[in-house]
């Protein structure tokens, strides 16, 4: 997770507290730093999107990026120094407000970005022989298996994991739960590939045949639940009425529906799920899966997740959960787009 320095924190804070400032303000509170390095940071916070630059010449100022209540950008290292039962200002109960809150996230230099790579894999694919399709196809499906399965618990490694999917090998040492989580990642992505044109549109009966998929075998109850559940590590407790997570679950398909931007559906989809928590077992998983339906159904590149560390995309889960922001994860999607979109399909 991008962090700020203590002198670009400072500036941030600044700006926050005074509404906006020009870079000559910004000189005079921070007596003894250069103008120079002061642009410097300036011009970082406006890369990273936090800060935003209006007017011209003499007249130009900064002002915090308002694009979303959602990407308030705050010290996430430090947040995490403390337990979760330490951590101040989590909201502890789902907040049906979010639906509302969802709406332009990215900068015009992210947006740029992935049109750039998405256009670059768009125009790619096509070029593909049939077999080389099916060999990109199936290295995704090991990494993406392996992957999402570790970030869960699961302790396969990578080599274990295609042994897996290629030999129908299980790996000596591991349980057979293990085994078959991996196996149902698989199939579940080689049923959204192939039903891909049906993810134009969601509704919750097509998440739950992805969720059917991901937690076959593993005795977990299929359909929306019935009981409470909890989450490991966070006092946020997903909702615990069943019509509550049904309506919540399909004010998450009228959120993403109406969503026109793809990027901002895949994510929305990852998080909204991961938040309402609507299964008993399974959740993030089929919410990994189902970012990835709404992608292959626009024709752009599906994520393996397998360049991200387990405990940052934990950690942006539970900063989702605890106070709505989802700058951290948007972070991380970005930079797993740009992943994805450079090392698969490129024979």
């Amino acid at each position: 997770m991008n962090k700020l320095t203590e002198r670009q924190q400072k500036i941030l804070e600044y700006i926050r507290k005074n509404s906006r400032a020009t870079n000559r303000e910004v000189v005079v509170f921070l007596r003894g730093v250069s103008r120079a390095t002061i642009v410097r940071d300036l011009n970082i916070l406006l890369e990273k999107g936090i800060i935003e630059k209006e007017g011209k010449g003499r007249n130009v100022y900064y002002s915090e990026n308002n694009l979303s209540p959602l990407l308030k950008y705050f010290d996430a290292e430090e947040y995490f120094t403390k337990g979760p039962d330490e951590r101040i200002g989590i909201l502890e109960r789902f907040n049906f407000e979010i639906f509302g809150l969802l709406g332009d996230i990215w900068t015009a230099e992210e947006t740029a970005e992935l049109q750039k790579l998405d256009e670059a894999y768009r125009e790619r694919v096509p070029r593909l022989s049939s077999a080389e399709l099916k060999k990109e196809f199936e290295r995704l499906s090991i990494e993406l298996s392996w992957k999402s399965s570790q970030i869960e618990g699961n302790t396969y490694s990578l080599i274990d994991t295609e042994i897996l999917l290629k030999e129908s090998k299980e790996a000596a040492g591991h349980s057979k739960e293990e085994a078959v989580m991996i196996l149902n990642h698989k199939n579940a992505l080689e049923y959204i590939r192939d039903k891909r044109s049906d993810f134009k549109t969601l509704s919750v009966s097509k998440i739950e045949n992805i969720h059917a998929l991901i937690v076959h075998g593993l005795g977990i109850e299929k359909g929306l639940r019935k009981r409470p559940v909890g989450v490991v590590g966070t006092r946020y407790r997903p909702l615990d009425n069943e019509h509550q997570v049904r309506e919540a679950a399909e004010k998450m398909i009228d959120t993403i529906n109406a969503t026109r931007d793809i990027f901002s559906k895949a994510l929305f989809s990852v998080m909204l799920l991961s938040y309402i928590q609507p299964f008993e077992d399974g959740n993030k998983r089929t919410a990994r899966l189902l970012g990835n339906a709404v992608l292959l159904s626009h024709g752009s590149c599906p994520l393996s997740y397998r360049s991200v560390k387990e405990s940052d995309y934990k950690k942006a889960m539970i900063l989702f959960y605890e106070r709505n922001n989802i700058r951290f994860f948007k972070e991380l999607f970005l930079e797993q787009f740009r992943f994805a979109a450079t090392n698969y399909f490129m024979a």
